[in-house]
């Protein structure tokens, strides 16, 4: 993983310093298009690069936070409407074959309707989660407005962070990839677990109602 990484540290900054700012939108809507490049390199690298580097002041962080809510934004709205015009049809058609239900699209549908607002603003906050998250909202067909807003805010204040924290560790700013990185981990499991217990629920659920007719054919 550190080597792929390594990797796409020299792809950023060559595309930083080809481009500057707009390389930093290019990467974020990339990263918000489920590509993977980690917002955890990106932003800090952009807050050493573009501002420390150049001798600029903190208060330039905020066009880290801009500019990567941008680019989040460009990518998240992509992705959400692969999910409404692409993903739903299909689920809705073959999802039997992967144990998603048309209840289970319907419970999407309440969900993103009731808090939709908040889990598209907080998903941002979150590793790995952030960078999902559109593909279910477009499923659900989340209003529009309302996940570009709140994707946009949420993105805004994860990127400034981030940009910050770039500026402050400055040519050191891999610090602050490496300690966010044991937050992957348990995020990763709670993600694996949260599926284990679908797949356990929709398996039961399929036997159970699958008995009735095994009774019958033995009879």
């Amino acid at each position: 993983m550190e080597a792929f990484e390594h990797q796409v540290v020299l792809f950023l900054q060559n595309l930083i310093q080809t481009i500057g700012w707009a390389g930093i939108v290019l990467a974020m809507a990339l990263e918000s298009a489920c590509v993977l490049l980690p917002s955890e390199v990106t932003m800090p690298l952009a807050g050493w690069m573009l501002i420390q580097a150049k001798g600029l002041s903190v208060w330039h962080t905020f066009w880290a936070g801009w500019w990567g809510a941008v680019g989040c934004t460009i990518g998240s709205v992509f992705t959400y409407w692969v999910g409404a015009k692409g993903g739903r049809p299909l689920l809705e058609k073959y999802g039997k074959y992967v144990l998603i239900r048309p209840h289970d699209i319907e419970l999407a549908d309440r969900w993103f309707s009731k808090y939709g607002e908040h889990t598209a603003f907080f998903s941002r906050l979150m590793p790995v989660v952030r960078t999902f998250i559109s593909v279910p909202a477009g499923v659900a067909r989340m209003n529009f407005v309302k996940f570009t807003l709140w994707s946009f805010v949420g993105s805004f204040i994860w990127c400034w962070a981030l940009g910050l924290a770039g500026y402050v560790f400055g040519e050191h700013w891999e610090r602050v990839r490496d300690l966010m990185r044991p937050l992957d981990i348990p995020i990763v499991i709670i993600l694996g677990v949260l599926v284990g217990i679908f797949i356990y629920r929709h398996v039961k659920t399929r036997k159970d109602e699958s008995m009735p007719d095994v009774e019958e054919g033995v009879e």
